[in-house]
């Protein structure tokens, strides 16, 4: 490793094994005192049939080995808490600990919107200003905050668009997509009833206007843009985009994961967009997804209104809220309970702690793409020349000479105390190096990532083989990935048991 790197050095840590190799018959990691009263028998508590004597095989451990085994393990992985997580279009901000304070606090903390109403007016208050907040921030109409992801909020969207189009008698049958959208928006399309057709972006990374008056026809339901998009570039054709759309019946859907490059600057209903979607994790700092909960809001122009998922946040007279159960035109649930609100709360105690600041959150996070791009431009190849928001793509064309590839280049980052970008994404980059580093970030930190890069582009032209068997300072080298993926060790067998089954040939 390049000795003026500084963000990290080889740290010894102690190896771990599984907890159940810690196991030791009898240990237990408390004794309670003998019981000074009468044994409940099973049948006269929950009924002998449901319980259970033991589980076989859990790990009889001591409480101490049980918290160093965690403790231990836990150093083991890379956060935001830790460093930065430069990963493009997945916005790994950082998350506040004032979210969560707030989501924390008594009468917020054990409570659900969907209690009796009188009980949660308070909750349902939390939802409300939030929405208004979302609606100044996006220019929009009306919204719901129902979707648990912004997949969620995507097919939702889709599915206002699909049931305003057969109001009118056709809901028709294309959906339009750049190659340069977000990889969930094809996959929505489909669920919701459409067929896909994929627009090649121009030379500059742009929607080409010409191809799109050919392709918009009566049968074309919407398009769906990311904007900006996943080269990290803005779309500077919306409003005309939206003209050529509705002139032929059809709407334009904007992806509002990059919201995050616009919020405070730029509103999309403003600038033509009928509907969108919204990562709260994304733009609005919540805990990132990795299987939930989450929130995708989704925002709307007013012809969409009428069929938003039920239930819908009224206010009644006298500033009373309630959720209106049954609207005759909406497309339904699109998620058991009305929001996952732990997560909304932490939202609007992001927003109400910038404030009108939520623009210069917007523009240190384009500050800092941009920053990174102009330092690292020439050490890597940048394939598309327009400005960037708030993240940037390069390839790995000017390592390939050398035979290093962008996978070899985030392994090696690895060891310069960062966490891997995001590889081979988006798809019509070949060797992508997708780069965000969002408004979290110093400049000096900033400055830590770039001089990481430009020392591993170093070794890439000197010593490649440094780059290309990278990782060296984790506990665990390079893993076969494909595989890790194809056959998967999903279950632990003592040793014996894995001996008489290789003995057996079987399987798990």
């Amino acid at each position: 490793m390049n000795d003026n790197i500084k963000k990290a050095k080889r740290h010894v840590n102690q190896n771990e094994g599984l907890i159940f190799e810690k196991s030791s018959p009898g240990k237990r990691a408390f004794e309670l005192p003998p019981l000074d009263v009468p044994k409940a028998e099973p049948s006269n508590a929950l009924g002998a049939h449901h319980r259970r004597e033991g589980v076989e095989g859990f790990p009889e451990v001591s409480e101490i080995e049980v918290i160093r085994h965690f403790t231990r393990l836990s150093t083991w992985n890379h956060a935001i808490d830790l460093g930065m997580y430069p990963l493009g279009s997945c916005t790994m901000k950082y998350n506040p600990r004032v979210n969560e304070f707030v989501a924390r606090l008594e009468g917020i903390a054990t409570e659900h919107p969907y209690q009796p109403q009188e009980l949660s007016q308070g909750c349902l208050k939390i939802l409300r200003l939030l929405e208004k907040c979302l609606l100044e921030i996006t220019g929009m109409d009306a919204i719901t905050l129902q979707p648990a992801a912004g997949a969620q909020g995507e097919l939702t969207g889709l599915l206002l668009i699909r049931a305003y189009l057969q109001k009118q008698g056709n809901p028709r049958k294309r959906v339009l997509i750049p190659d340069s959208a977000h990889g969930t928006n094809p996959a929505t399309a489909v669920i919701a009833g459409y067929e896909v057709e994929n627009i090649k972006s121009n030379e500059h990374g742009q929607m080409d206007i010409e191809n799109l008056q050919k392709l918009v026809t009566e049968d074309v339901a919407a398009l769906m843009i990311t904007n900006p998009s996943t080269l990290g570039i803005y779309e500077q054709n919306l409003p005309e985009i939206a003209q050529i759309l509705h002139a032929k019946g059809a709407l334009l859907y904007m992806d509002g994961a990059n919201m995050n490059a616009l919020a405070g600057i730029t509103r999309p209903g403003d600038l033509g967009a009928d509907v969108m979607h919204l990562n709260l994790h994304k733009t609005f700092s919540t805990p990132h997804g990795g299987g939930g909960p989450g929130a995708g809001p989704v925002a709307m122009k007013k012809v969409l209104e009428r069929f938003r998922p039920v239930p819908i946040l009224v206010e009644k007279e006298g500033g009373r809220l309630a959720l209106e159960p049954v609207r005759p035109d909406s497309i339904g649930r699109v998620k058991a309970f009305s929001s996952n609100f732990g997560v909304l709360v932490r939202a609007l105690a992001y927003i109400l702690a910038y404030g009108p600041g939520v623009r210069q959150a917007t523009e240190d996070a384009v500050l800092n793409a941009n920053y990174i791009r102009r330092h690292l431009e020439g050490v890597y190849d940048l394939p598309y020349s327009l400005p960037s928001m708030h993240e940037v793509v390069f390839s790995d064309a000017l390592q390939k000479k050398n035979g290093v590839n962008t996978m070899d280049i985030a392994k090696r980052l690895i060891d310069y105390g960062f966490h891997p970008y995001t590889t081979a994404f988006p798809l019509i980059v070949p060797g992508a190096l997708m780069i965000e580093p969002t408004e979290s970030e110093s400049r000096e930190e900033c400055d830590l990532f770039i001089g990481a890069m430009k020392a591993i582009a170093d070794e890439a032209a000197r010593q490649p083989e440094i780059v290309k068997t990278a990782p060296h300072t984790t506990r665990v080298r390079r893993l076969d990935e494909v595989g890790a993926a194809r056959k998967p060790v999903l279950r632990w067998k003592p040793a014996a048991q894995r001996s008489t089954a290789q003995t057996s040939g079987a399987r798990d």
